[in-house]
This record gives structure tokens, sequence and C-alpha cells, in this order.
């Protein structure tokens, strides 16, 4: 790891399209593939209802049928199963350039979670990781799920953590693929908290995790 902070470049941006921010990924992962200087990117936003799955995810998660229906569903590259957007989750897109960092997927996937676990202990909150899954739980709820995709060790997706959505879009799927597991939100334990505060912590403690300095855009 180097030893001086890599500036990476900060969009904190509000409501957008999932494809709209997916296509916005696939660009900046591009230009740093033939480019591997450019800065590092961090984006946070939050979506309009979506429901996105994994490259290989299991059909069978989703309880409805997908060609017939009226909500919006994306098969995208990321890992993981499948998962639901909606405002009120705050996402991160960090497009990183693992080989200024760790060359290890692993590694990367612990410091995201690492990140959210700092964020919930700003709040007195001790999130919790499971053994063989991917994620953060509070007090066993599902409270940040993480999938990513990394092309010649420079990442794309990344996580979502849920501050004040409206949790009933999840009882149209098994979330993760996750059936045992609940899924929770910070505002049972913050009644109040916004997504606009918590993404200023975000942005601290990625910072700090991955010991870069943050450049807003």
């Amino acid at each position: 790891m180097e030893t001086d902070h890599r500036s990476c470049l900060l969009f904190n941006v509000g409501l957008m399209p999932y494809l709209d921010a997916l296509s916005w990924q696939r660009s900046l992962l591009t230009e740093r593939i033939h480019h591997p200087s450019l800065q590092d990117v961090l984006i946070l936003l939050e979506h309009p209802p979506v429901y996105t799955l994994g490259q290989g995810s299991n059909p069978e998660f989703l309880k409805f049928d997908r060609e017939n229906t009226k909500f919006d569903v994306q098969t995208v590259e990321r890992g993981g199963e499948v998962t639901y957007h909606c405002p009120g989750q705050v996402v991160g897109y960090p497009i990183l350039n693992l080989r200024h960092y760790r060359q290890d997927l692993h590694w990367y996937l612990r410091q995201l979670e690492e990140v959210l676990i700092q964020v919930l202990a700003l709040y007195g909150l001790s999130g919790d990781r499971l053994p063989g899954l991917t994620g953060v739980w509070l007090q066993g709820r599902k409270v940040a799920a993480i999938g990513i995709k990394v092309s010649r060790w420079i990442t794309m997706h990344g996580f979502a953590l849920n501050v004040c959505p409206d949790l009933s879009g999840f009882e149209h799927i098994i979330p993760c693929g996750i059936a045992d597991h609940p899924v929770g939100s910070l505002a049972e334990w913050i009644p109040g908290i916004t997504p606009q505060e918590v993404r200023v912590h975000i942005a601290r403690c990625f910072a700090q995790v991955f010991g870069v300095e943050l450049v807003q855009e």
C-alpha cells in the first residue's frame, strides 16, 4: 500500500436512475483501464425503486414473474444475488484501481464492510459481519449489501446502506438469497436519520479506511 494519500474524486449526487448510474460507472471504468493514472472515484447517490440481479443469480429469489411485472428489474455484471434499491438507501460506487491498494478481492470486500461498520459506530451502533457472508448486520438484521465487479483490478458497483428506505420493496424478493436474516434500516435504531447526514459520514470513513483524500466534485 502506498504511504502517500491518493486523491479520490467524490461525486455526491441526488436521485439517479439506475441505468444512468450504471452507464456512468462503465464509462469511468473503461477510461481507467485505458488510462490507469486517472484519479479514483467515489459516487454516492440514491436510486428510484429497482431490483438488480448479479451475474448467475438465482431467479427463484424473485417472488414475482419477471416477464409480467410493473417493477424495474435489471441484470448486471456484479457478483451476488438479487437486491433492491430505493430512495432512503445510500448507494456507493467506488471506482478504485486496486493496484494502488491491494490486489485482493476479499480484502476489498472487508474494507467496504469496515467503512460501513465505522459509520454505524459513529451512531453508537455495533455493526456485525457474518462468517461466510458479505455485508453488514445490526442485531441480526442486514442493513448493508455489497456487490462488486473488478476488471483489470479496477472496481465498479459497490455497497448499499439502508438509512431510511421503505423496506416493503424487499418483501418481493429473498434479498441476496438469504432467507433467514431479515433486512433492516438505520431508522429503526435512529428515528429521524437522513441520507444526507449519513453520506457525510460515509465519505469521511471511506477516506480513512482506504487512506485517500477526497476531492469534492
